[in-house]
Parts: structure tokens; C-alpha cells; sequence
């Protein structure tokens, strides 16, 4: 069993560290993470309960719980070569066009305002999991990176976006929407700054419902970040809250980030459109510490599978002037540092 985290997780400004597993646990309920103290990943399957829609399901653990040992610096470069063969993809450029014009429908009926529409590209690994993530890193390190082996299965993340991040009684979210080249494409774009402004006010209100009364504000609006491969825009929401992580989750899993808007009439249409589970991606990972403190991502750039098989997913925001084909381009940039080494 193997965990690999970036840096950042344990407040080291960069790197990768190998974290000593002492326990796992395989849990259905977020009720069960009460007063736990460790690392967590929770699939996006527990949509289910969070918003009572019955969401595809991946079959696999809705929760994986580890309690942690020490953690040591490691080297990043990868031990020997990885090479991924395409399998298969469970919408090809076609059928991702067509359905982004089943969105526009449903905008046009007043259904929803913005949809986070994902697709499933699946391949033969040939190498080992551990170098295909080291690789994955070395291209394109992120804040909220890491890797987890537990024999059967893995998951590799290179997450840069904050899901939630509460320290004492602040509780913090930087949900990202816009993608571009540079970051001039993307702040010049009016459908990316208005899908962006979609999903922090959606943020807001999420956090109003665990907030103190007049306490949400947006910190920051419309940043970009510039990474190696691709620049991400992301808004800054936070507020003053004194409930706990079960009840933080119940009220704002999942992301909105990677449903759309309104979030529950979102999840309905997505689970329509794709014939994909989304399993852990677009769930949520992370840290959570004794004090009731902690530090979660979303579940973007990320890949799961067992042997010699493994799947990455990507997706795009489709709002009402959403072009297909840029929509499709941008899917593919979002790829390129998992499989195309960013070359």
C-alpha cells in the first residue's frame, strides 16, 4: 500500500511525500468520518445521499479512510517508463458535441443555467502506476497532488482546485471555471467569466447553509493561474462556520464546481447524459486533522484502475453560448499532461 502527497497537503511549499499508512478503512457513510483524523477520498457515489438522486455508481468503496504515519521527502522522477494505449472513450467528439446541444435545450427551457458535462477516456498501462503518477507530477505539479496504491485498485490525482479548507472557524473554497492557453484568453472570454461567476455564487450559497448569517463573501474573483500545461480561473468564497465536517458535506457535497447550476436539477441532467459512473473523479480528497480542522480537493485531473487498465476523465462547463468544437478542444487540452507529457 502506497500514499504519495504533494507538499502542499502538510504545508510544505513544494515536493512529494511518501505517507506511512497505519490503517485503511472502507466506509459507506459520511457519518462514519466523525472525529476521524487521516487522509480521505469520497467518490462522487455519495451523491446519493448528499442530494438523494440516484447517480451511477462506480462500485467501488464510496469511502476510503487512512490513518497516517510519518511522512518522508521523496525523489519525483520515475523509476522506468510508462505508456498508455487508448481502449476506449464513452463519448467521442461527436457524441460530446450532441449532448452539449441537449444542454442548450435545457437552458433554453429554463432547467439550468450551466452544466458540467465529463467523459471517460480509458487505456492498457503498460509500467507501473507509481511512475505513471511520478510522470504525471513531473509535468505538471499541482497543489493538491497524490497517489494511492492499496493493491486493488489506485488513484492518481493532479488536482489544483480547493473544495473546502476550514481552519478554526473560517472555512474557505477556490472553485475553479475557465481554461485557456494564457491567461489573456481567458479573462478577455465573457461565456468563461460568467461560467465562473455561476459557480462562485453557487459556492456562496452552499456555504451560506453552514455559515454564520451575514458571514460568506467573496474574497477574490476572476484569478488566473498560469500552470505548465494549461491557466485555470478561480474565485475565492469564505465564511465563518462552527459545524462539523459531516454536516459541512451534507450541505455542499458535490462540488459545484463540477455539476453546474441549479446543483440538484445539474446532477439529474449529468446522470441522463453520461453513460460514464464518475466514481471518485469529481468527488473529493484530503486531509483532515484532530481539531476539526481540514483540507479538501476536488477530484479534477484525476485517474482510477486496477492492473493493467485505468481511466482518466475530463470535462468542460457547457453554458448557453458554449461552442462545441472549442468545448472539445478544451477537453483535450485538460488531458495533456496526463497521457501527451505536454509536449
Amino acid at each position: 500500500m502506497e500514499l504519495f502527497l504533494s507538499g502542499e497537503w502538510i504545508g510544505e511549499p513544494s515536493g512529494l511525500y511518501s505517507a506511512k499508512v497505519l490503517s485503511v478503512r472502507f466506509q459507506e457513510e459520511l457519518s462514519e468520518l466523525s472525529d476521524f483524523e487521516g487522509f480521505v477520498v469520497i467518490s462522487y457515489d455519495l451523491t446519493r445521499r448528499t442530494l438523494s438522486i440516484p447517480v451511477k455508481e462506480s462500485g467501488l468503496p464510496p469511502i476510503i479512510a487512512l490513518e497516517l504515519g510519518e511522512m518522508v521527502r521523496v525523489e519525483t522522477t520515475p523509476s522506468g517508463k510508462t505508456q498508455l494505449r487508448p481502449l476506449s472513450i464513452s463519448l467521442n467528439e461527436r457524441g460530446f458535441k450532441d449532448r452539449i446541444e441537449k444542454i442548450k435545450e435545457y437552458i433554453a427551457n429554463g432547467d439550468v443555467y450551466q452544466i458540467n458535462l465529463t467523459c471517460r477516456l480509458s487505456f492498457e498501462l503498460k509500467g507501473s502506476p507509481k511512475d505513471l503518477f511520478l510522470n504525471f507530477f513531473r509535468r505538471q505539479p499541482v497543489t493538491y497532488a497524490f497517489f494511492l496504491d492499496i493493491g486493488d485498485f489506485f488513484i492518481i490525482s493532479g488536482s489544483m482546485e480547493l473544495f473546502l479548507k476550514k481552519e478554526r472557524s473560517t472555512i474557505e473554497s477556490r472553485p475553479i471555471k475557465g481554461t485557456g492557453r494564457t491567461p489573456e484568453e481567458i479573462l478577455s472570454s465573457e461565456k468563461e467569466r460568467a461560467e465562473n461567476l455561476m459557480i462562485t455564487d453557487m459556492m456562496r450559497n452552499d456555504l451560506g447553509k453552514i455559515s454564520k448569517t451575514g458571514s460568506v463573501k467573496v474574497k477574490e474573483l476572476f484569478s488566473v493561474e498560469r500552470y505548465r500545461t494549461l491557466c485555470q480561473m478561480h474565485s475565492t468564497v469564505v465564511g465563518e462556520t462552527e459545524e462539523n465536517l459531516v454536516k459541512i458535506l451534507q450541505a455542499t457535497f458535490p462540488p459545484a464546481s463540477v455539476t453546474g447550476a441549479p446543483k440538484f436539477r445539474a446532477v439529474q441532467i449529468i446522470d441522463q447524459l453520461e453513460p460514464h459512473p464518475r466514481g471518485y473523479y469529481c468527488g473529493t480528497a484530503g486531509i483532515l486533522r484532530k481539531n476539526g480542522d481540514f483540507t479538501l480537493s476536488v477530484l479534477i485531473r484525476t485517474a482510477y484502475g486496477g492492473g493493467s487498465r485505468v481511466s482518466y476523465f475530463a470535462g468542460c462547463g457547457i453554458v448557453w453560448d458554449s461552442d462545441p468544437d472549442r468545448e472539445w478542444e478544451e477537453l483535450l487540452l485538460k488531458t495533456k499532461a496526463f497521457f501527451k507529457g505536454g509536449d
